[in-house]
C-alpha cells in the first residue's frame, strides 16, 4: 500500500504514516489484498487525497465504508466510476441535488469533478473486502481518518464539513465549530433519507457559506454527456 500521495498531503500526513498503528494497518491491508478480493484497487486507496489537495480542501463529505461490489469503489466516498449503476444512496444525493439547486439529476455517478474543485470525498475506512461491508473497520483506518479531520480543523479555516447520518455525526467532536461550518442530516440511504436528508439543502447551504467567506463556490452540477449506464 503506497503512502506517497503526490501533493501537499504527503507533508501534512507524514507523521501519521510513521506511527505504529499505521504500520500495523499497512500490514493488514497488504495481507488482505494478497489473500482476498478487496476494494478499491490499490492504486485508488488514497484517491480522495490525490484528487483534492490539503491546500485546496474547502469541503469534506464523510462516508463510512467503500462500496463492496466489483467495479464500484474508486477511492471517493459515495462516488462510482462512469458506466457503473448509480447506488441507492447516491441516487438520493442526486435527487436532493436536483431539488436543492434546480439542476438536472445526474445520470452518471463519478464525483471526480467535485473532488477537483476542493471537495474531499473521504470514507472513514478506506478499504473493504468484496461483498463484506465494514470488514476492514477497527484496523486503524478510523484513527487515520479521524486524524485527517482533526488536522483539517486545526490547520485550516472556514471548511464545510458535511456529516450525513449518526456515524458521521459522531465526528463533530473532532471539529472546531468556531472556525468551520458543520452541516448534518440523516444519511442519504433509502432507509433514512426521508427522515431529514431529503429537503436538507446541503449544496446550497455549502455555497452560501463559501460565498459569505469570499471562497469560490462549488459547481455541483455533473455533466451527463453521452454516458452509457449499465442497469
Amino acid at each position: 500500500m503506497k503512502t506517497k500521495i503526490g501533493n501537499d498531503w504527503n507533508g501534512v500526513l507524514k507523521d501519521e504514516f510513521e506511527k505504529e498503528y499505521f504500520e500495523k494497518l499497512t500490514d493488514f491491508v497488504k495481507t488482505e489484498y494478497k489473500s482476498e478480493v478487496c476494494f478499491p484497487p490499490v492504486k485508488d486507496i488514497f484517491n480522495a487525497f490525490e484528487m483534492c489537495s490539503f491546500s485546496n480542501t474547502k469541503i469534506v463529505i464523510l462516508g463510512q465504508d467503500p462500496y463492496h461490489g466489483k467495479g464500484q469503489a474508486h477511492g471517493l466516498s459515495f462516488s462510482v466510476p462512469e458506466g457503473m449503476k448509480i447506488p441507492p444512496s447516491l441516487r438520493n444525493i442526486f435527487k436532493e441535488l436536483a431539488s436543492d439547486l434546480g439542476v438536472d439529476s445526474p445520470t452518471q455517478g463519478d464525483l471526480t469533478s467535485w473532488a477537483k474543485q476542493g471537495v474531499l470525498l473521504l470514507n472513514a475506512t478506506l478499504t473493504v473486502r468484496k461483498s463484506k461491508p465494514v470488514s476492514h473497520q477497527k484496523q486503524g483506518w478510523e484513527e487515520f481518518t479521524d486524524s485527517v479531520i482533526k488536522t483539517i480543523s486545526n490547520k485550516k479555516e472556514s471548511v464545510v464539513i458535511v456529516l450525513w447520518g449518526k456515524f458521521a455525526e459522531q465526528k463533530v467532536s473532532l471539529i472546531d465549530e468556531s472556525k468551520h461550518c458543520i452541516i448534518t442530516s440523516s444519511h442519504p440511504s433509502p432507509f433514512s433519507a426521508h427522515r431529514g436528508f431529503l429537503g436538507s439543502k446541503p449544496f446550497s447551504k455549502t455555497n452560501e457559506f463559501l460565498e459569505k467567506k469570499g471562497i469560490e463556490k462549488i459547481d455541483w452540477e455533473l455533466k451527463n454527456d453521452q454516458v452509457k449506464m449499465e442497469f
